[in-house]
């Protein structure tokens, strides 16, 4: 398996980067400053390039310095500029009073009315606030914040929207909905998962010139995966050497969700698919789709004394929480081959917590909370320790679904780039972890079958919503293109 990664930093990490930059590249924080305002103008005049009369909010700390800077190129360009300062600009210090007053010294003037943010501009330069932030936003701060998001004029974010927190991507009380965010020197882990996509609009980057070896002192072990590709196949290969998958799941009333995950597996690659559901959905199993075998299961007995045939358990879809998915829960979850736990069988887990290093848990924030025993709200507030929680209490590759799903495996997190808003229906879980299962089967390591998994799942409903939009895309649309990103 291929990837390309971005590696993701935290604001502590992104503190000390600038810090070295400016040490070993011998340059102040204000040429520092300098290089960020270029180049938020010049990306301003790549995707607004029919703006004239251009709006700075300015805040506090750095940002503003950046604001100020931005504003004073940018008049000395020919714009139309109005900066407004959410504080009393003589309390700025260091760098950014030194950005505030050049921008005077330019003839520059600043504005401390508020009430100006509601004048017609053609873009507003989202200024107020950094990466620091790590308390809810008030006063004249949360003020300024809801009259920008009250605009029409589109909004460009200087580092990250004010209000959202670089570490965890949630929004502290308040945060810019940003039409772009321009990134500077490396990639905030917050702005890649949760609510953070809301807000970041197209998200757009620029190193200021700082060598990747500078960066690279700082170790991170969060990353976004922006590409993957999986092995080729010898031209030899038999069906032998791409496993067998066991798919439990399937209660009455839920045959439709088994399906799904087993189709995903067929179609990942996996050499046979079997799946284990209950006898009045077995017979029809196979006539929807030839491929799979089917396994009727009234009782624990008609499956427990096969498991030596298969190479990956997947249990849960449509498991039900009734006698029937609990007795092959309880049956099946000591097996000795690696697992793939997903909707019921995550329920049946949060009610009997342990720990294993031999599975893939696939939880969405409401399964997390359970799995926690805390609340769905407090899983969204830091997804990245909920993820390291969930790895720590039951152990193996923990995913957090959601918008920039997270992979754990007690060391590093992967941040997933593909999905898009079309994957909030019924169904998609069950296609992710029968894709999963299927490429364990394969003989992928847990984690990187997690990873794949999804990545891939990402991109196949990626490719559905763009020739169809997001709106009523559905989970076997997924499944129809698995077969083209797993080749």
């Amino acid at each position: 398996m291929q990837k390309s990664i971005t590696k993701l930093y935290s604001a502590q990490q992104t503190r000390e980067i600038d810090q070295r930059a400016q040490k070993e590249l011998r340059i102040t924080g204000f040429e520092l400053m300098l290089k960020a305002a270029q180049a938020c103008l010049d990306s301003i005049k790549t995707h607004y390039s029919a703006v004239e009369k251009l709006a700075v909010i300015c805040g506090a700390g750095n940002n503003a310095g950046d604001g100020y800077l931005v504003a004073k190129l940018a008049k000395q360009d020919g714009y139309h500029i109005q900066v407004i300062s959410v504080i009393n600009p003589n309390r700025l210090s260091a760098d950014a009073k030194l950005a505030k007053d050049d921008f005077i010294q330019s003839g520059g003037k600043i504005s401390s009315n508020l009430d100006l943010i509601n004048e017609p501009y053609d873009l507003i330069v989202d200024a107020i606030l950094g990466t620091g932030v790590n308390r809810d936003v008030e006063d004249d701060f949360l003020t300024a914040i809801n009259l920008i998001n009250q605009q029409s004029a589109p909004v460009f974010s200087l580092d990250i929207p004010s209000g959202l927190n670089a570490d965890t991507g949630c929004v502290m009380g308040a945060a810019i909905h940003a039409s772009h965010s321009l990134s500077f020197i490396v990639h905030k882990q917050g702005m890649h998962t949760g609510l953070a996509a809301d807000y970041i609009g197209s998200l757009l980057f620029s190193d200021l010139d700082v060598l990747p070896d500078i960066v690279e002192q700082t170790e991170s072990a969060t990353h976004l995966i922006t590409k993957l590709s999986l092995a080729k196949r010898n031209k030899s290969a038999h069906k032998g050497h791409f496993g067998h998958s066991l798919l439990v799941g399937g209660d009455y009333q839920y045959a439709g969700a088994i399906q799904l995950a087993a189709q995903a597996a067929l179609n990942s690659g996996s050499g046979l698919v079997s799946v284990a559901t209950r006898s009045q959905h077995a017979q029809n199993m196979h006539i929807s789709c030839p491929e799979l075998m089917d396994i009727a299961v009234e009782e624990v007995a008609d499956i427990k004394n096969t498991l030596s045939n298969f190479n990956v358990l997947v249990i849960g879809p449509g498991l039900g929480q009734n006698e029937w998915g609990k007795s092959l829960f309880n049956a099946l979850i000591n097996s000795q081959l690696p697992k793939v736990l997903d909707a019921d069988a995550l329920n049946f887990l949060a009610k009997n917590p342990m720990y294993s290093d031999n599975w893939i848990l696939t939880p969405h924030p409401g399964e997390a909370a359970r799995l926690l025993n805390t609340t769905t709200q407090a899983i969204l507030v830091d997804r990245f320790q909920a993820v390291k929680n969930l790895q720590k209490k039951y152990g193996g590759i923990c995913i957090l679904k959601g918008a920039g799903t997270l992979i754990y495996d007690g060391h590093s997190i992967s941040v997933n780039s593909t999905g898009n808003p079309g994957m909030a229906s019924g169904g998609m879980g069950d296609v992710l972890a029968g894709l999963i299962g299927g490429l364990v089967a394969q003989k992928y390591s847990l984690h990187a079958a997690a990873v794949a998994g999804v990545f891939l799942h990402g991109l196949a409903a990626d490719i559905v919503a763009k020739q169809a939009g997001e709106r009523g895309l559905r989970a076997s649309q997924v499944i129809n293109n698995i077969q083209q990103v797993v080749n």
